[in-house]
């Protein structure tokens, strides 16, 4: 029997305890939290988006970091996997839209109590309100830690899953890239992800609280090649845009060396060519040909949305539609499809889902998770460099790294 260390009780730590104690193994997880799972909590917004029961080659498709680097950990702990353990721990499933499994009871806490009641019956040892301050090594090996009370606990694997830097109210906040580096890793830039975008122009403050479906985003640098696109739902905030599309775009734009120039242009109406859209206007247009071009725009947008789209059109509200002219339409139609936001930035952790960034992979067995500087040390979760989309798929990159991580080190 081996004495096994974790540190971070999040969703990489728990499923690293239970699959190391499952071996048989003597485990003690440290939390520096009153909790298990704090982060986890509030996921999905408190219902817990638990993982994605798409086919393999979407779960690699929607990891947007380093996906090959996870392919002993997916095919070691698949989403079907993920999905067999939740139920037979206790925690019923359902799929909904975009095959996104959450629990039946809509609530996370459901999930954490199934992880709870996983380590319980394997009698892992978890010690809440601890923070490991440091690693201990002897000849490029771990051997164990130091809490902040100066006591060391020794054991043969210790597993590092302290998550990345987003949400550091749940004690996130780069502890374990702080231990690993210490020990001769090397930590890629960090950048908060799936987060909001702040937007330059001022009339999307005007937009607070607008909820677009169906509508179509892209993101492009310099005005040259698009290199996000997307479909779905998005929102429009005091500082810009936000929801789930956007989220996803954040994913594409934080990791880039430069974002200097960077606009996102917003299609209102992606399932019609521009050909078709043109016919749909000039046929509202011919119902509404006496009336304002203010107030003939009802079918076409939100309320909300009419004032900014008559501003950004150039077309005077006031005019009459039969006196619009052939070129305006056309511009019209064009603005409906091209609308051009200028991206200057994203929000803070505090606000993003996850971390961009993290341990190089470079360093670390995709086989095992085990360090490759360092014999018996194992990482998981989002303290690595690797990050994917919403819809349950960070949550899977955390259940199937603290799977093989916790598995790995039972067999050190």
């Amino acid at each position: 029997m081996s004495r096994i260390i974790v540190i971070g009780g999040g969703a990489a730590g728990m499923m690293a305890a239970v699959a190391a104690a499952e071996k048989g193994n003597q485990v003690l997880l440290f939390e520096k939290n009153e909790k298990l799972g704090k982060k986890v909590y509030i996921t999905g917004k408190g219902r817990c988006n638990l993982t994605n029961a798409c086919d393999m080659e979407s779960l690699f498709g929607n990891v947007v970091t380093n996906g090959k680097f996870l392919y002993s950990a997916f095919y070691g702990f698949d989403n079907q996997a993920a999905i067999r353990f939740f139920e037979g721990a206790g925690c019923r499933t359902k799929i909904e839209r975009g095959e996104r499994v959450f629990p039946v009871s809509d609530h996370s806490s459901d999930v954490i109590a199934a992880l709870h009641r996983q380590l319980n019956r394997l009698g892992v040892d978890i010690r809440l309100n601890t923070s490991v301050k440091t690693l201990v090594t002897r000849e490029e090996r771990v051997i164990g830690v130091v809490t902040q009370d100066g006591e060391t606990e020794l054991a043969e694997a210790v597993i590092v899953s302290t998550g990345g830097l987003s949400y550091p109210v749940t004690g996130s906040t780069g502890d374990g890239h702080r231990m690993a580096e210490e020990k001769g890793h090397s930590i890629k830039p960090c950048y908060p992800s799936l987060v909001p975008l702040v937007i330059k122009e001022d009339w999307c403050k005007e937009l607070q609280g607008l909820s677009l479906k169906n509508v179509t985003v892209a993101l492009c640098q310099n005005g040259k090649k698009v290199f996000y696109e997307g479909f779905g739902e998005m929102l429009f905030t005091h500082f810009g845009v936000s929801g789930p599309l956007i989220l996803s775009a954040s994913s594409y734009y934080t990791g880039r060396k430069s974002k200097e120039n960077t606009s996102l242009y917003l299609d209102l109406k992606p399932a019609l060519s521009a050909e078709q859209l043109d016919k749909r206007v000039l046929r509202d247009f011919e119902e509404n040909k006496n009336k304002q071009f203010k107030n003939s725009l009802a079918a076409l947008f939100p309320a909300k949305l009419i004032p900014v789209i008559i501003r950004l059109s150039g077309i005077d509200g006031e005019k009459k539609i039969h006196e619009i002219t052939k070129e305006e339409r056309l511009r019209f139609v064009h603005l409906i499809k091209h609308i051009d936001m200028t991206v200057t930035g994203t929000r803070e952790f505090q606000e993003a889902i996850i971390t961009k960034g993290g341990i190089s992979v470079k360093e670390v067995n995709p086989s095992t998770m085990e360090s490759k500087l360092v014999k018996g040390l194992y990482f998981a979760g989002e303290i690595l460099d690797v990050d994917a989309l919403t819809g349950g798929f960070n949550l899977q990159v955390a259940w199937s790294t603290g799977y093989l991580a916790g598995s790995s080190a039972a067999n050190t």
